[in-house]
């Protein structure tokens, strides 16, 4: 195997600490071939879909990349904006944010960028441009404030895959969940309190998730106790009863048993229950996306008029939030403990040349 190297690098490189966050992703426009192009990526994802491989190669090629890219490039219309997709934009806003905070207390000590797990800005990518700034030392912050296999483990899976190619191995640390992160609580906790200073409090509080298959708890995945544990929280932190909220999941995919309660089922039930109002929020998005605009905003607000109620609103995610953006940089500095931002590079330079490197 041949090795990547760092054709830039010179020994007096100053080193520094890189900061990478990453999300999901989003195709590069909502056209059938664009979301052919990323479906297929995300769907390929071992970590993903959890079936034999042959199998599922038939399923998805031969049925599932002919029909859903063009249902999904008309889902992605109703929310792309002029500058592109709502999870790129935050995504982007989020990393210039979170820049210009650690600049405040490291200086140009410290790299920050972002990457999507599947789509562009690629993670290997990002990865290399940090390097090649002189990163010696990196945290990978993803998006997921709950742990799951098909998002956090399936980062990890690419920030390795990259490093595996490479000859210089940096220092890395990985930060796989917050679900229950003081500043992560209290953000969410202050986005819902934010929203009820303009809006009457709701008869309840729909906390919504992503889905996964059911099997995949039973698998081990914490992902399920986790959304419960978050909800819990923020609840504890509002004042709220057990009557006062539930718990849901949205997003499922294909015939199996997913996590339930389902939001959709669950919203077209409640105002039979005399449930009049809702608020919904989703604490595992850490960006509004397809999800939270188009699913959570309109389907599912459709699915709960239709169904009898009265009031439906949905919550905006944390999103640039300066709230968010505080609780990223307080995770990264607990991170960053023992590390030093400065190498002697002035030192290590001289070295060299006299042991005759020209650079």
């Amino acid at each position: 195997m041949k090795y990547t190297g760092s054709p830039n690098f010179k020994h007096n490189q100053e080193d520094k600490i890189g900061v990478l966050i990453t999300n999901l992703g989003t195709p590069d426009a909502p056209t059938k071939k664009a979301l052919r192009s990323y479906l297929k990526e995300f769907l390929s994802d071992p970590r993903v879909v959890e079936v034999p491989r042959v199998l599922w190669w038939l399923i998805l090629n031969l049925v599932i990349l002919n029909f859903r890219p063009k249902r999904s490039a008309k889902a992605y219309s109703t929310v792309w904006q002029e500058e592109g997709s709502p999870l790129m934009l935050y995504t982007a806003k989020q990393a210039e944010a979170l820049k210009q905070k650690m600049r405040a207390s490291h200086g140009d000590k410290v790299v920050v960028d972002f990457a999507m797990r599947y789509g562009q800005p690629s993670i290997s990518k990002t990865l290399d441009t940090m390097l090649q700034q002189g990163a010696r030392k990196i945290v990978v912050l993803p998006l997921y404030p709950q742990y799951c296999a098909s998002t956090s483990a399936s980062t990890f899976d690419a920030v390795a895959a990259e490093f595996q190619q490479r000859r210089w191995i940096p220092d890395l640390r990985f930060i796989s969940q917050y679900c229950d992160h003081p500043k992560y609580i209290q953000a969410v906790a202050d986005k819902i309190r934010l929203h009820w200073q303009n809006h009457p409090q709701a008869d309840k509080l729909i906390f919504s998730y992503h889905g996964i298959p059911a099997r995949y708890l039973t698998n081990g995945d914490p992902y399920f106790c986790q959304c419960h544990k978050t909800s819990r929280l923020i609840a504890e932190n509002l004042g709220l009863n057990q009557n006062q909220y539930l718990v849901c999941f949205q997003s499922r995919f294909g015939r199996e048993e997913w996590l339930k309660p389902y939001t959709d089922h669950t919203l077209q039930s409640l105002p039979a229950s005399g449930v009049e109002s809702v608020q919904v929020v989703c604490p595992g998005f850490s960006a509004d996306c397809l999800e939270t605009i188009e699913e959570i905003g309109i389907e599912n607000r459709d699915y709960f008029l239709e169904a009898g109620g009265k009031r439906y609103e949905y919550i905006p995610a944390l999103n640039d939030d300066p709230a968010h953006i505080d609780m990223m940089a307080a995770i990264i500095e607990t991170n960053l403990h023992g590390w030093k931002e400065d190498a002697d590079s002035a030192n290590r330079d001289m070295l060299a040349k006299s042991l005759g490197a020209n650079e």
